[in-house]
């Protein structure tokens, strides 16, 4: 919960930092950044024009790069043209000064500068797009893989249960298209782990909306009409790649009862103490979510008793091509089978850690257990 708190703490020193920018009289001097910014780059830039003319020898032709950089990394498209105007004139200006022979020398210079140029723009403009300038644009990126990640923490559970959550992105990247969300009131525990269709970064955007709408239906309706209000959500999208498998678990920490609900997901995995054996729920599966309207999802239930574990998890863990499914659960319970006997801390992550399909999917596991 350390991850949870400091989230919101930033969240909080953000939001408290925009309301007095817009509201405080004494900042209305906050609107003239950019220009001001503007002109200084100006300046800047006709000071190194003086100083190259007046010390050739100590600063290189590259020193106009920087100005470029920074106009493209802070203005907006508009003042950055008139920057990159600015610098191209006095680089113009330079280049004739110190031609003495090496004319071609100095025009493939302001051909690198030129397509610096070039690249900061494009990256302006796309910022542009999006309403945001500078590097807000990565700010906000970074706040939303926080959110994300703030929801699928597991809460504080009772003392008898335990329980943990890993999340591997394909490539090591930042958005993963398999999350977690969790809900827990009134001594119910409800947990969703979805996969949604495609990986990493491409379907992490679909991941940031979907996560913020199916964490707002856990627990704010009966349990058994969670799957077709995520179904009928995702529907209503009307994504060309629109799809996801979602499973749905609901237990009691009261009693150890449970209930399972599968949207196309991979069974779950039941760790029986009294057997000290790991078996698959086999159950009427549902269809994916996304595709049909009005289907119906049916629902698994069981008991925990203590010592029994479940066990959550996401194609990318058991799947790999040339491979049966069959194969990549049997080679995942072997590696639960060995753990086991160290309990059951762990274990989420050396799930995905160990998954056959490795960096190249999308990994997700959660396992909840009874002490």
């Amino acid at each position: 919960m350390e991850v949870h708190s400091e989230v919101l703490a930033r969240r909080r020193l953000t939001t408290r930092l925009q309301r007095y920018l817009r509201a405080h009289p004494t900042a209305i001097w906050t609107r003239a950044v950019q220009p001001t910014t503007a002109a200084l780059l100006c300046v800047g830039v006709l000071v190194t024009t003086l100083a190259m003319n007046a010390w050739p020898e100590v600063l290189p032709f590259s020193a106009f790069i920087p100005f470029a950089v920074l106009a493209g990394l802070m203005l907006r498209p508009g003042l950055l043209a008139m920057v990159d105007a600015v610098v191209l004139v006095c680089a113009t200006f330079v280049a004739l000064a110190r031609t003495d022979g090496n004319l071609v020398v100095y025009l493939n210079a302001l051909v690198v500068l030129s397509l610096v140029m070039v690249i900061m723009f494009t990256v302006a403009t796309s910022r542009a797009r999006l309403g945001v300038q500078g590097t807000l644009g990565e700010t906000m990126l970074v706040d939303l893989r926080d959110r994300l990640r703030t929801q699928g923490e597991l809460p504080d559970l009772p003392r008898e249960w335990g329980a943990e959550q890993c999340v591997l992105s394909a490539y090591g990247d930042s958005f993963s298209g398999d999350f977690v969300v969790t809900s827990k009131t009134d001594g119910y525990l409800e947990i969703a782990l979805v996969d949604v269709s495609g990986k990493g970064v491409a379907a992490g955007t679909r991941s940031l909306l979907l996560s913020g709408a199916f964490g707002g239906l856990l627990g704010s309706m009966p349990v058994d009409r969670f799957l077709p209000a995520a179904n009928a959500y995702l529907l209503r999208q009307q994504w060309d790649e629109g799809f996801a498998t979602a499973v749905h678990a609901f237990i009691d920490l009261e009693t150890g009862a449970f209930s399972i609900g599968s949207a196309g997901h991979p069974p779950v995995a039941r760790f029986s103490a009294g057997s000290g054996r790991w078996q698959m729920l086999e159950g009427v599966e549902g269809p994916v979510l996304g595709v049909n309207e009005g289907v119906g999802f049916p629902r698994t239930t069981g008991l925990l008793q203590r010592g029994d574990a479940l066990l959550l998890y996401t194609d990318g863990v058991i799947e790999t091509r040339n491979r049966a499914l069959g194969d990549g659960i049997d080679r995942m319970l072997g590696t639960a089978e060995r753990m086991i006997t160290r309990g059951f801390e762990g274990m989420a992550e050396r799930m995905c850690v160990s998954a056959r399909a490795g960096e190249t999917d999308d990994r997700a596991a959660v396992i909840v257990w009874r002490r």
